[in-house]
Protein backbone atom coordinates (compact mmCIF):
# COMPACT_ATOMS: atom_id res chain seq x y z
CA UNK A 1 0.00 0.00 0.00
CA UNK A 2 2.92 2.49 0.93
CA UNK A 3 4.96 1.87 -2.41
CA UNK A 4 2.78 4.04 -5.11
CA UNK A 5 3.04 6.96 -2.78
CA UNK A 6 6.99 6.87 -1.78
CA UNK A 7 8.50 6.88 -5.72
CA UNK A 8 6.41 10.40 -6.19
CA UNK A 9 7.94 11.89 -3.01
CA UNK A 10 11.22 10.58 -4.31
CA UNK A 11 10.73 11.83 -7.59
CA UNK A 12 10.20 15.62 -6.54
CA UNK A 13 12.56 15.72 -3.94
CA UNK A 14 15.30 14.37 -6.58
CA UNK A 15 13.98 17.94 -8.72
CA UNK A 16 14.04 20.31 -6.22
CA UNK A 17 17.59 19.24 -4.87
CA UNK A 18 18.55 19.50 -8.79
CA UNK A 19 17.19 22.94 -8.56
CA UNK A 20 18.70 24.28 -5.27
CA UNK A 21 22.20 22.69 -6.50
CA UNK A 22 21.73 25.27 -9.96
CA UNK A 23 20.64 28.76 -7.91
CA UNK A 24 24.03 27.96 -5.25
CA UNK A 25 25.91 27.45 -8.40
CA UNK A 26 24.38 30.41 -10.92
CA UNK A 27 26.29 33.34 -8.53
CA UNK A 28 29.61 31.79 -9.12
CA UNK A 29 29.31 31.56 -13.11
CA UNK A 30 27.34 34.71 -13.28
CA UNK A 31 30.52 36.59 -11.35
CA UNK A 32 33.01 34.24 -12.87
CA UNK A 33 35.34 36.83 -14.12
CA UNK A 34 34.99 38.98 -10.84
CA UNK A 35 37.59 38.27 -8.53
CA UNK A 36 37.10 38.54 -4.73
CA UNK A 37 39.34 41.08 -2.93
CA UNK A 38 41.67 38.65 -0.33
CA UNK A 39 42.87 40.56 2.23
CA UNK A 40 46.47 41.29 2.91
CA UNK A 41 48.88 39.25 4.93
CA UNK A 42 50.86 40.65 7.39
CA UNK A 43 54.38 41.09 7.15
CA UNK A 44 56.78 38.40 7.96
CA UNK A 45 59.47 38.95 10.85
CA UNK A 46 63.02 38.38 9.33
CA UNK A 47 64.03 34.96 10.59
CA UNK A 48 65.96 35.16 13.57
CA UNK A 49 69.94 34.16 13.56
CA UNK A 50 70.23 31.76 16.35
CA UNK A 51 73.05 32.30 18.25
CA UNK A 52 75.05 29.73 20.30
CA UNK A 53 75.84 30.44 24.09
CA UNK A 54 78.69 31.68 24.70
CA UNK A 55 79.14 29.74 27.86
CA UNK A 56 83.04 31.13 28.80
CA UNK A 57 81.65 34.07 30.30
CA UNK A 58 80.02 32.11 33.03
CA UNK A 59 82.28 33.42 35.97
CA UNK A 60 82.27 32.77 39.65
CA UNK A 61 81.45 35.01 41.42
CA UNK A 62 79.17 36.60 39.17
CA UNK A 63 80.00 40.07 37.86
CA UNK A 64 80.87 43.00 39.00
CA UNK A 65 82.68 41.36 41.36
CA UNK A 66 86.15 40.51 40.24
CA UNK A 67 86.22 36.71 38.47
CA UNK A 68 87.55 33.97 40.06
CA UNK A 69 86.28 31.07 38.01
CA UNK A 70 85.75 31.02 34.66
CA UNK A 71 84.17 27.65 32.37
CA UNK A 72 85.75 26.92 29.30
CA UNK A 73 84.14 23.23 28.34
CA UNK A 74 83.84 19.66 28.96
CA UNK A 75 84.79 15.96 28.00
CA UNK A 76 82.43 13.36 27.60
CA UNK A 77 83.10 11.13 24.28
CA UNK A 78 85.59 10.37 21.59
CA UNK A 79 84.32 11.63 18.56
CA UNK A 80 83.55 9.01 15.68
CA UNK A 81 86.26 8.46 12.70
CA UNK A 82 84.62 8.57 9.64
CA UNK A 83 88.09 7.99 7.61
CA UNK A 84 88.57 9.64 4.20
CA UNK A 85 86.23 12.54 3.85
CA UNK A 86 87.13 12.84 0.10
CA UNK A 87 84.44 12.57 -2.58
CA UNK A 88 84.27 9.06 -3.74
CA UNK A 89 82.24 7.88 -7.19
CA UNK A 90 78.76 6.95 -6.79
CA UNK A 91 77.82 4.34 -8.97
CA UNK A 92 74.34 5.09 -9.98
CA UNK A 93 70.94 2.25 -9.23
CA UNK A 94 69.72 0.74 -12.08
CA UNK A 95 66.33 -0.59 -12.38
CA UNK A 96 67.47 -4.57 -11.89
CA UNK A 97 69.23 -3.29 -8.82
CA UNK A 98 66.12 -1.58 -7.48
CA UNK A 99 64.18 -4.59 -7.88
CA UNK A 100 66.53 -6.04 -6.27
CA UNK A 101 67.18 -4.42 -3.66
CA UNK A 102 70.69 -3.97 -4.00
CA UNK A 103 72.61 -0.85 -3.41
CA UNK A 104 75.42 -0.67 -5.74
CA UNK A 105 77.58 1.85 -3.52
CA UNK A 106 76.98 -0.88 -0.50
CA UNK A 107 80.72 -1.95 -0.82
CA UNK A 108 82.68 1.31 -0.50
CA UNK A 109 80.75 3.28 2.23
CA UNK A 110 83.27 3.00 5.24
CA UNK A 111 82.11 2.89 8.77
CA UNK A 112 82.69 4.85 11.78
CA UNK A 113 84.90 3.70 14.37
CA UNK A 114 83.46 2.59 17.68
CA UNK A 115 82.68 5.92 19.42
CA UNK A 116 83.52 5.55 23.36
CA UNK A 117 81.31 7.44 26.34
CA UNK A 118 82.07 8.46 29.83
CA UNK A 119 79.80 6.32 31.57
CA UNK A 120 80.91 6.54 35.31
CA UNK A 121 83.85 8.94 35.65
CA UNK A 122 86.18 8.95 38.60
CA UNK A 123 89.48 9.87 38.93
CA UNK A 124 91.21 12.65 37.16
CA UNK A 125 94.26 13.75 36.18
CA UNK A 126 96.43 16.18 33.97
CA UNK A 127 100.41 14.78 32.92
CA UNK A 128 102.94 17.29 31.72
CA UNK A 129 101.70 17.57 28.05
CA UNK A 130 98.51 18.62 29.49
CA UNK A 131 96.44 15.90 28.23
CA UNK A 132 93.61 15.23 30.57
CA UNK A 133 93.44 11.14 31.81
CA UNK A 134 89.85 10.24 33.22
CA UNK A 135 89.31 6.57 35.07
CA UNK A 136 85.72 5.39 33.89
CA UNK A 137 84.90 2.44 36.28
CA UNK A 138 81.93 1.05 34.33
CA UNK A 139 83.46 1.55 30.52
CA UNK A 140 86.67 -0.63 32.42
CA UNK A 141 89.14 1.96 30.73
CA UNK A 142 91.21 4.94 30.89
CA UNK A 143 90.46 8.12 28.68
CA UNK A 144 92.83 10.15 27.74
CA UNK A 145 91.69 13.51 26.28
CA UNK A 146 93.91 16.02 23.98
CA UNK A 147 92.58 19.44 25.66
CA UNK A 148 93.15 21.08 22.45
CA UNK A 149 91.47 18.61 20.02
CA UNK A 150 89.00 15.99 19.83
CA UNK A 151 91.72 13.49 20.57
CA UNK A 152 91.10 10.74 22.04
CA UNK A 153 92.88 7.74 23.40
CA UNK A 154 92.10 4.65 25.57
CA UNK A 155 94.19 2.87 27.92
CA UNK A 156 91.61 -0.68 28.10
CA UNK A 157 90.32 -3.45 30.16
CA UNK A 158 91.37 -6.44 27.46
CA UNK A 159 93.61 -4.81 25.15
CA UNK A 160 95.92 -2.46 26.24
CA UNK A 161 95.59 -3.03 30.69
CA UNK A 162 94.00 -5.62 32.60
CA UNK A 163 91.52 -3.73 34.45
CA UNK A 164 88.33 -4.63 36.97
CA UNK A 165 87.08 -1.70 38.68
CA UNK A 166 89.16 1.48 38.32
CA UNK A 167 89.24 4.40 40.52
CA UNK A 168 91.42 6.71 41.64
CA UNK A 169 94.51 8.44 39.06
CA UNK A 170 97.73 10.26 39.55
CA UNK A 171 100.53 11.12 37.41
CA UNK A 172 103.93 11.86 38.43
CA UNK A 173 106.97 13.64 37.25
CA UNK A 174 108.56 11.58 34.97
CA UNK A 175 104.32 11.20 33.53
CA UNK A 176 104.11 7.40 34.98
CA UNK A 177 100.43 6.90 35.27
CA UNK A 178 99.09 5.16 38.93
CA UNK A 179 95.82 3.91 38.73
CA UNK A 180 94.13 1.85 41.65
CA UNK A 181 91.84 -1.06 40.95
CA UNK A 182 88.95 -1.47 43.57
CA UNK A 183 88.43 -4.64 42.40
CA UNK A 184 92.00 -5.99 41.77
CA UNK A 185 92.93 -4.68 45.11
CA UNK A 186 96.46 -3.29 43.52
CA UNK A 187 97.79 0.09 42.04
CA UNK A 188 98.78 -0.32 38.29
CA UNK A 189 101.54 1.87 36.72
CA UNK A 190 102.08 2.64 33.09
CA UNK A 191 104.94 4.80 31.48
CA UNK A 192 104.82 7.54 29.72
CA UNK A 193 103.74 5.94 26.51
CA UNK A 194 100.83 4.40 28.54
CA UNK A 195 102.57 0.88 28.39
CA UNK A 196 101.67 -1.11 31.20
CA UNK A 197 104.79 -1.45 33.73
CA UNK A 198 103.49 -3.22 36.68
CA UNK A 199 101.12 -3.31 40.03
CA UNK A 200 101.80 -3.33 43.89
CA UNK A 201 99.81 -2.72 46.68
CA UNK A 202 97.99 -6.54 46.70
CA UNK A 203 98.95 -7.61 50.03
CA UNK A 204 98.20 -3.84 51.73
CA UNK A 205 95.12 -2.92 49.80
CA UNK A 206 91.32 -3.92 50.36
CA UNK A 207 89.65 -0.80 48.53
CA UNK A 208 91.66 1.51 47.06
CA UNK A 209 89.80 4.44 45.95
CA UNK A 210 91.75 8.11 45.67
CA UNK A 211 95.61 7.94 44.82
CA UNK A 212 98.12 11.14 45.44
CA UNK A 213 101.41 11.87 45.02
CA UNK A 214 103.75 14.05 46.79
CA UNK A 215 106.94 14.63 44.90
CA UNK A 216 108.94 16.04 47.39
CA UNK A 217 108.94 13.74 50.09
CA UNK A 218 108.67 10.67 47.74
CA UNK A 219 105.42 9.49 49.36
CA UNK A 220 102.53 7.97 47.45
CA UNK A 221 98.80 7.95 49.02
CA UNK A 222 96.53 5.36 48.30
CA UNK A 223 92.91 5.92 50.19
CA UNK A 224 91.42 2.63 51.36
CA UNK A 225 88.09 3.18 51.37
CA UNK A 226 86.96 -0.35 52.73
CA UNK A 227 90.23 0.02 55.26
CA UNK A 228 89.40 3.74 56.87
CA UNK A 229 93.21 4.58 56.31
CA UNK A 230 95.52 6.16 53.81
CA UNK A 231 98.47 3.78 53.02
CA UNK A 232 101.70 5.44 52.68
CA UNK A 233 104.01 3.68 50.40
CA UNK A 234 107.26 5.04 48.84
CA UNK A 235 106.83 6.43 45.63
CA UNK A 236 110.31 4.91 44.44
CA UNK A 237 110.60 1.86 45.98
CA UNK A 238 106.66 0.79 46.28
CA UNK A 239 106.72 -0.13 50.29
CA UNK A 240 104.82 0.73 52.48
CA UNK A 241 106.05 3.10 55.31
CA UNK A 242 102.69 3.87 57.32
CA UNK A 243 99.21 4.07 57.50
CA UNK A 244 97.10 6.58 58.79
CA UNK A 245 93.56 6.02 60.51
CA UNK A 246 92.45 2.93 62.13
CA UNK A 247 91.33 0.19 60.41
CA UNK A 248 88.32 -2.75 61.48
CA UNK A 249 86.23 -0.15 62.93
CA UNK A 250 83.22 -1.32 60.14
CA UNK A 251 82.86 2.78 59.01
CA UNK A 252 82.12 3.99 62.64
CA UNK A 253 84.75 6.10 64.05
CA UNK A 254 84.54 9.57 64.33
CA UNK A 255 87.24 11.15 66.41
CA UNK A 256 89.46 13.55 64.51
CA UNK A 257 92.71 11.45 62.86
CA UNK A 258 89.97 8.61 61.81
CA UNK A 259 87.93 7.91 59.15
CA UNK A 260 84.92 6.80 58.02
CA UNK A 261 84.69 5.81 54.44
CA UNK A 262 87.40 7.74 53.24
CA UNK A 263 87.62 8.89 49.09
CA UNK A 264 90.44 11.24 48.10
CA UNK A 265 93.94 12.77 48.80
CA UNK A 266 95.33 15.98 47.86
CA UNK A 267 98.82 17.56 48.95
CA UNK A 268 100.15 20.99 49.13
CA UNK A 269 103.27 22.55 48.56
CA UNK A 270 104.91 22.00 52.41
CA UNK A 271 103.40 18.45 51.93
CA UNK A 272 100.56 18.66 54.35
CA UNK A 273 97.77 15.85 53.22
CA UNK A 274 94.27 16.63 52.73
CA UNK A 275 91.48 13.90 52.79
CA UNK A 276 87.91 14.46 52.33
CA UNK A 277 86.38 11.87 55.23
CA UNK A 278 83.33 11.09 53.15
CA UNK A 279 81.16 9.68 55.65
CA UNK A 280 81.94 12.15 58.54
CA UNK A 281 81.42 14.69 56.21
CA UNK A 282 84.60 16.37 57.16
CA UNK A 283 88.07 17.84 55.80
CA UNK A 284 91.13 16.30 57.52
CA UNK A 285 95.08 17.46 57.61
CA UNK A 286 98.11 15.78 58.22
CA UNK A 287 101.59 16.28 58.05
CA UNK A 288 104.13 14.76 55.98
CA UNK A 289 104.41 12.15 58.98
CA UNK A 290 101.00 11.36 59.40
CA UNK A 291 100.22 13.64 62.60
CA UNK A 292 96.95 15.20 62.48
CA UNK A 293 96.69 18.37 61.97
CA UNK A 294 92.98 19.91 62.15
CA UNK A 295 90.05 18.97 60.54
CA UNK A 296 86.67 21.26 59.38
CA UNK A 297 83.16 20.52 58.10
CA UNK A 298 79.98 19.35 59.45
CA UNK A 299 77.41 17.65 57.34
CA UNK A 300 74.54 20.00 56.31
CA UNK A 301 73.47 22.12 53.66
CA UNK A 302 75.28 25.72 54.77
CA UNK A 303 78.12 27.18 53.47
CA UNK A 304 81.20 25.79 54.56
CA UNK A 305 79.05 22.20 55.10
CA UNK A 306 78.96 18.90 53.39
CA UNK A 307 77.10 16.46 52.27
CA UNK A 308 79.38 13.29 50.97
CA UNK A 309 82.32 15.26 50.04
CA UNK A 310 84.71 13.37 47.53
CA UNK A 311 87.32 15.42 45.34
CA UNK A 312 89.97 17.42 46.69
CA UNK A 313 92.51 19.46 45.14
CA UNK A 314 95.28 21.96 45.98
CA UNK A 315 95.49 25.19 43.62
CA UNK A 316 98.74 27.27 43.15
CA UNK A 317 97.84 29.40 46.26
CA UNK A 318 97.18 26.75 48.23
CA UNK A 319 93.43 26.86 48.19
CA UNK A 320 91.56 23.87 49.19
CA UNK A 321 88.94 23.05 46.45
CA UNK A 322 86.14 20.51 47.74
CA UNK A 323 83.63 18.66 45.30
CA UNK A 324 80.39 17.65 47.10
CA UNK A 325 78.67 14.95 45.39
CA UNK A 326 75.53 15.26 46.81
CA UNK A 327 74.98 18.91 47.18
CA UNK A 328 76.57 19.09 44.20
CA UNK A 329 78.85 22.05 44.41
CA UNK A 330 82.38 22.91 44.43
CA UNK A 331 83.50 24.87 47.62
CA UNK A 332 87.02 26.72 48.20
CA UNK A 333 88.57 27.26 51.38
CA UNK A 334 91.44 28.26 52.92
CA UNK A 335 93.87 25.68 54.25
CA UNK A 336 92.64 26.02 57.79
CA UNK A 337 89.13 25.61 56.52
CA UNK A 338 87.79 29.19 56.20
CA UNK A 339 85.38 29.25 53.40
CA UNK A 340 86.02 31.74 50.28
CA UNK A 341 84.04 30.80 47.40
CA UNK A 342 81.21 28.41 46.75
CA UNK A 343 79.13 27.50 43.17
CA UNK A 344 77.20 24.97 41.67
CA UNK A 345 74.02 23.46 41.84
CA UNK A 346 72.06 20.53 40.80
CA UNK A 347 71.48 20.58 36.72
CA UNK A 348 73.09 19.59 33.50
CA UNK A 349 74.20 23.11 32.34
CA UNK A 350 78.10 24.48 32.42
CA UNK A 351 78.75 25.59 36.18
CA UNK A 352 75.96 22.64 37.57
CA UNK A 353 77.11 19.28 38.57
CA UNK A 354 75.34 15.62 39.27
CA UNK A 355 77.88 13.73 41.28
CA UNK A 356 80.94 15.13 41.08
CA UNK A 357 83.54 12.42 42.42
CA UNK A 358 87.31 13.23 41.20
CA UNK A 359 88.98 16.88 41.11
CA UNK A 360 92.29 17.90 39.89
CA UNK A 361 93.89 21.00 38.89
CA UNK A 362 96.99 21.49 36.66
CA UNK A 363 99.99 23.25 36.66
CA UNK A 364 98.12 26.23 34.42
CA UNK A 365 95.39 26.85 36.91
CA UNK A 366 92.92 24.54 35.17
CA UNK A 367 90.17 23.18 37.27
CA UNK A 368 88.96 19.10 35.98
CA UNK A 369 85.78 17.93 38.10
CA UNK A 370 84.39 14.52 37.05
CA UNK A 371 80.63 13.89 37.31
CA UNK A 372 79.53 10.46 37.36
CA UNK A 373 75.41 10.98 36.89
CA UNK A 374 75.79 12.93 33.69
CA UNK A 375 79.21 11.33 31.98
CA UNK A 376 81.49 14.19 31.74
CA UNK A 377 84.19 16.27 32.91
CA UNK A 378 84.02 19.80 33.29
CA UNK A 379 87.27 21.93 32.97
CA UNK A 380 87.22 25.38 34.47
CA UNK A 381 89.87 28.45 34.66
CA UNK A 382 91.23 29.44 37.90
CA UNK A 383 92.14 33.52 37.97
CA UNK A 384 95.03 33.64 41.31
CA UNK A 385 95.04 35.87 43.86
CA UNK A 386 97.32 37.76 42.03
CA UNK A 387 95.78 37.75 38.90
CA UNK A 388 92.67 38.65 41.24
CA UNK A 389 94.57 41.57 42.98
CA UNK A 390 95.76 42.91 39.27
CA UNK A 391 92.56 43.00 37.70
CA UNK A 392 90.71 45.08 41.16
CA UNK A 393 93.81 47.03 40.41
CA UNK A 394 93.06 47.78 36.84
CA UNK A 395 89.36 48.55 37.22
CA UNK A 396 90.04 50.79 40.14
CA UNK A 397 92.36 52.75 37.68
CA UNK A 398 89.87 53.14 34.76
CA UNK A 399 87.42 54.27 37.88
CA UNK A 400 89.67 57.14 38.95
CA UNK A 401 90.80 58.07 35.06
CA UNK A 402 87.04 58.01 34.13
CA UNK A 403 86.08 60.35 37.83
CA UNK A 404 89.56 62.60 36.46
CA UNK A 405 87.88 63.20 33.06
CA UNK A 406 84.49 64.44 34.52
CA UNK A 407 86.24 66.68 37.03
CA UNK A 408 87.91 68.41 33.84
CA UNK A 409 84.64 68.89 32.04
CA UNK A 410 83.09 72.37 31.97
CA UNK A 411 81.13 72.64 35.38
CA UNK A 412 77.13 71.70 34.34
CA UNK A 413 73.89 70.96 36.15
CA UNK A 414 74.90 69.61 39.65
CA UNK A 415 74.53 65.67 39.89
CA UNK A 416 75.48 63.22 42.47
CA UNK A 417 76.01 59.68 41.03
CA UNK A 418 77.38 57.08 43.65
CA UNK A 419 80.11 55.39 42.41
CA UNK A 420 79.80 51.46 42.09
CA UNK A 421 82.79 49.64 43.56
CA UNK A 422 83.81 45.95 42.76
CA UNK A 423 83.06 43.46 46.09
CA UNK A 424 85.83 43.37 48.14
CA UNK A 425 84.63 42.42 51.22
CA UNK A 426 84.89 38.73 50.03
CA UNK A 427 87.84 36.46 50.43
CA UNK A 428 87.15 34.92 46.85
CA UNK A 429 87.42 37.95 45.39
CA UNK A 430 90.67 39.31 47.38
CA UNK A 431 93.73 37.80 48.29
CA UNK A 432 93.49 35.19 50.52
CA UNK A 433 94.95 36.51 53.54
CA UNK A 434 92.38 39.25 54.88
CA UNK A 435 95.33 41.58 56.20
CA UNK A 436 96.48 42.02 52.76
CA UNK A 437 92.80 43.46 51.52
CA UNK A 438 92.96 47.19 50.41
CA UNK A 439 90.02 49.50 50.86
CA UNK A 440 88.95 50.90 47.61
Amino acid sequence: MLEPCVKPIMKHSALALLLLTFIGLAPLSLHADKKKKQPEAPPQAPAQKQEIPDFTKIVFPFEPAVPRVRYLDYFATSLPDFGDEQKKEVRKQRWMDRLAGVDPNAGSKKQPKVRYALYAPYGVAVDSKGLLYVADTKVGAVFIFNTENDDVQLIRNGAEAHFKSVIGLAIDDADHLFVTDNGLHVVEEFDANHKYVGSFGQEALRGPAGIALDLENRYLYVVDTDLDQVIVFDADSRDVIRRIGTAGKNHTLTEPGDFSKPTNAAVDQDGNLYVTDTLNDRVEVFDADGNFIRTWGKNGDGPGNFARPKGIAIDVDGHVWVADAMLNRMQIFTPEGQLLLAFGNFGNMPGQFQAMTGLTIDKSNRVFAAEQYLGRVQMFRYYTDAEARAELEKRKAAKGAKKQSSNAQPAGPSSTTPASSPAVGSAANAPANPQEQKKP
